[in-house]
């Protein structure tokens, strides 16, 4: 009774006393319990959840594990964009199921792609990113070769490229001066896009780079050689052309691909006649097979273009292609009338005559020898016009092409008679750096050629060059020992004129040490004079001195001192019967005429002894043999009845 009416009197208070109205504890306590319960089952909920997804994505193959924790936070964060992550993990299933890559590989391009999304752009990301998913690719070829996988291309290759494909369009689009990027684009649109793709690509780079006549002329070789479009090509070209209007290199490709496109027509033509169909209907226009097309921008070009070099470039193309003889003819005919004063006409005109043929096709020689005959009457035509040439044009340039021709045939050569020849014109008429150019040349096909290295520091020393003792001891290295006494004799009488007293005798020196046998023994004369001439009479003794045990010897090697001696004031006998003794030991046994002088200085000599040359006629006798004692007899006869 009491219990409700303490109810009704709740009921009938004012709202705010009602407000105020404490609550009993059991309704309290239910709404806390059920607050926490909720709030636990909430997180054990979440708790599990996060449990099961690191547990299904770390779980572990033969190698690795597929993803660390960091990763997976990474993964799962909502900062990361969602196109990326369902891409790259969708991909990453495909290749984990087939084997093809484990999952660091693949996690590194996550990691690049992240890096592009950013806020702040950079362009090395975008070409890191781009060299990444590239080497995959690749990488995923060869894995698939190796193992036989061949499944599931769409779902991974074709995926990363449009991938990497829209990756290049951004970079290409913020980034639109860079030609680099733009040609890398290119680059991998040739190797994995398709050709429309890069018709694209190509249409969009030449509106923002049109001032580059190298894509234009890239863009339509594509079109021509890849799509098989000339129409295609040939707009690209002429689009080009309204662009840059004197650019030779445009007028060159573009003249080069009519008479391409001219000549697969030809072959076409060519291959329906020859399956015996109906060419009727199609179009083989006569004009356009004989290449008119080219004719025509031939035409227009020259007017436009002036010099021998464009001119010689489109006749070296036209070359190329054999049905275009007649315009080879007219483009041959127009260049010597209109560029006869240029050193470049006559150069062309001089080669040429190498390719002309003397004989009809079916006479040509069969042999080497006879091959060489005819190459070396072909030289002598092309050296004849160029004597003409520098008769005509004397000029530094006309020279220098003569010289270039000169150098190219040299090194075909196996003679180096041609080339010597050369530097002693070139000598002749004082052009010492062309001939220093051709000697350099011709040592260096010919190193173990004497003649070449003495006509190279021949132009070195009329030169005064200052390398000249480093070219003697560049010779020395290349050329044996027994062939280098000229050089060794050179580079002395070269030093005799320009160094000192003290390096000629080095130089002398070195050589006796090079030099051995009997190529020393013009060398050790050439030393004696040289002391005589530098040093007098007390430096060729000298020589003489550290020589003399030094063999082998020649007679006018003794009969240079011997002469020395007596050429001096106070001519010393004593030393004159040294200087014979000296030679008769050496050739004592051959030579008549030293006995017969040894005598002769004994009788006539202020200080000789006329008494020993009886002992002096004895021991020739004995030494002497054969002829050579019979004409030593003959003669000591004769000198003694006064006749000799």
């Amino acid at each position: 009774m009491q219990r409700g009416r303490r109810g009704d009197l709740a009921r009938n208070a004012p709202p705010r006393a009602r407000a105020r109205a404490p609550e009993g504890p059991g309704r309290r306590e239910r709404t806390a319990g059920w607050r926490e319960r909720a709030l636990f089952f909430l997180t054990s909920f979440r708790a599990l959840v996060f449990v099961c997804l690191f547990y299904l994505l770390t779980k572990k193959s033969k190698k690795e594990p597929l993803v660390s924790f960091s990763d997976l936070k990474a993964r799962i964060s909502p900062q990361a964009p969602r196109r990326t992550s369902c891409g790259i993990l969708r991909e990453s299933l495909y290749l984990r199921d087939s084997g093809l890559l484990p999952w660091a590989i693949i996690k590194k391009a996550s990691d690049l792609e992240y890096r592009i999304q950013r806020r702040a752009l950079f362009k090395e990301d975008f070409i890191n990113y781009v060299q990444y998913e590239i080497n995959l690719l690749e990488l995923i070829q060869r894995r698939r070769t190796r193992i036989g996988y061949s499944f599931k291309k769409d779902e991974i290759e074709n995926s990363i490229v449009h991938r990497v494909q829209g990756v290049f369009r951004r970079a290409s689009a913020k980034w639109k001066d860079d030609v680099q990027l733009w040609l890398s684009y290119v680059v991998f649109c040739k190797k994995w896009a398709t050709k429309p793709q890069l018709s694209k690509v190509f249409s969009a780079m030449l509106a923002i780079h049109s001032n580059k006549p190298a894509l234009w002329i890239m863009a339509a070789k594509w079109e021509m050689e890849d799509r098989l479009s000339s129409e295609s090509a040939r707009q690209l070209f002429l689009r080009a052309l309204r662009f840059h209007p004197e650019c030779p290199k445009l007028y060159q490709e573009y003249f080069r691909m009519e008479l391409m496109h001219a000549e697969k027509l030809r072959k076409e033509k060519q291959e329906f006649e020859k399956a015996k169909m109906d060419v009727g209907n199609l179009d083989y226009p006569e004009e356009i097979l004989n290449g008119e097309l080219a004719r025509i921008i031939y035409k227009n070009s020259v007017s436009i273009i002036k010099g021998a070099e464009f001119h010689v470039s489109l006749l070296s193309i036209a070359q190329l292609f054999d049905f275009a003889t007649d315009l080879q003819r007219e483009i041959y005919d127009d260049l010597q009338a209109l560029h006869t004063d240029d050193p470049l006409t006559w150069d062309y005109v001089a080669r040429r005559e190498l390719e002309v043929e003397s004989q009809p096709a079916g006479e040509q020689p069969a042999t080497k020898q006879a091959r060489a005959v005819e190459l070396g009457r072909k030289e002598e035509r092309c050296c004849a016009v160029y004597e003409e040439a520098v008769k005509t044009l004397p000029t530094e340039a006309m020279w220098k092409c003569y010289i270039n021709f000169c150098l190219e045939r040299f090194t075909k050569k196996t003679s180096s008679q041609f080339l010597r020849e050369k530097i002693d014109l070139l000598l002749h008429h004082d052009f010492l750096k062309e001939a220093l150019e051709v000697a350099v040349a011709g040592t260096a096909s010919f190193r173990d050629s004497v003649t070449m290295w003495q006509m190279k520091l021949q132009v070195l020393i009329n030169s005064k060059s200052p390398d000249i003792a480093m070219c003697f001891e560049e010779a020395f290295v290349h050329l044996k020992a027994q062939d280098c006494l000229p050089l060794w004799i050179s580079w002395a009488e070269w030093s005799e004129g320009t160094k000192r007293e003290e390096d000629t005798e080095a130089i002398f020196k070195k050589a006796l040490l090079a030099v051995k046998g009997a190529d020393s023994v013009t060398l050790k004369n050439k030393y004696l004079d040289w002391a005589y001439r530098s040093g007098g009479y007390k430096k060729a003794r000298a020589v003489f001195k550290s020589l003399q045990e030094s063999r082998p010897f020649s007679v006018d090697f003794f009969r240079k001192i011997i002469q020395f001696e007596k050429e001096q004031e106070s001519c010393k006998m004593a030393n004159l019967r040294e200087y014979y003794e000296r030679a008769l030991r050496e050739f004592g046994s051959v030579d008549s005429d030293l006995w017969m002088d040894y005598i002769k200085e004994e009788l006539n000599h202020p200080l000789g002894k006329p008494e020993n040359c009886g002992q002096i006629y004895w021991r020739a006798i004995k030494m002497l043999q054969g002829e050579s004692a019979e004409m030593f007899v003959a003669k000591h006869a004769m000198h003694q009845a006064g006749h000799l």
